[in-house]
């Protein structure tokens, strides 16, 4: 049933591929937005701090692709490039990043690719996150494509991390020196502590509204007994 793109086909290759990318990014977001409507109604409480989506600049893809060895071509773009449309889902807890995951993972018309834990196997610069590569079908007038959109789910305080680590890294281009990166990495066990200390917190929140609401007297029960 789904028909692989074939490139130069009515209108110029570079603008199909990017509107197939931004539906794509369009139909996850909404999938997301809809999952997290759909915890608060069900348990009064949202796991989604907030959500940004892009799509990867030229200039970038193409530096991805000479990085990898492979020639600067939309071919070779679309196969082996695959964050080029890009979802950030910022949660509260880490708890919160696995039951949004497994959440997406069981949408229907979603496919998952694959998945990188980097919060359990943080990478060596101590970046940590929760990956998934999906494909997500696009419905066109003569063909449905599946097009591929990398999900990235992490803390508020992973995601301080990340985006500081990038604006660090890009100064230097990639050769920082050493003793920045050490530090980076020892911020990267502070940011693996502060969310265990606030997991911790709000669960003895949760854990405290609990014994207060069993602990509280009937106030029909005292009504009653009032005016006997």
């Amino acid at each position: 049933m789904d028909k692989p793109l074939t490139l130069g086909e009515g209108i110029d290759s570079w603008n199909t591929i990017i509107f197939l990318y931004n539906s794509a990014l369009k139909e996850v977001k909404t999938k997301v937005e809809i999952l997290n409507d759909e915890f608060q109604q069900v348990h009064r409480y949202n796991p989604i701090e907030y959500v940004k989506s892009r799509i990867k600049s030229p200039e970038s893809i193409v530096k991805k692709l000479k990085r990898n060895g492979y020639e600067s071509s939309i071919d070779n773009m679309v196969t082996y490039v695959n964050d080029i449309a890009g979802i950030r889902v910022v949660c509260s807890f880490t708890s919160d990043i696995y039951k949004l995951a497994e959440m997406i993972g069981k949408q229907n018309d979603l496919t998952v690719i694959s998945v990188k834990d980097y919060i359990r196997h943080p990478k060596d610069s101590g970046y940590k996150s929760y990956h998934m590569l999906v494909t997500v079908p696009i419905y066109l007038s003569d063909r449905i494509i599946d097009t591929k959109v990398e999900i990235q789910i992490r803390t508020m305080a992973m995601d301080f991390w990340a985006s500081l680590e990038h604006k660090i890294y890009y100064k230097f281009e990639g050769n920082a020196p050493e003793y920045i990166s050490r530090d980076l990495r020892e911020c990267s066990g502070i940011v693996s502590m502060l969310d265990a200390k606030m997991l911790q917190l709000n669960e003895a929140i949760l854990e405290a509204k609990e014994a207060q609401a069993t602990s509280a007297p009937d106030k029909d029960a005292i009504k009653v007994g009032k005016y006997r």
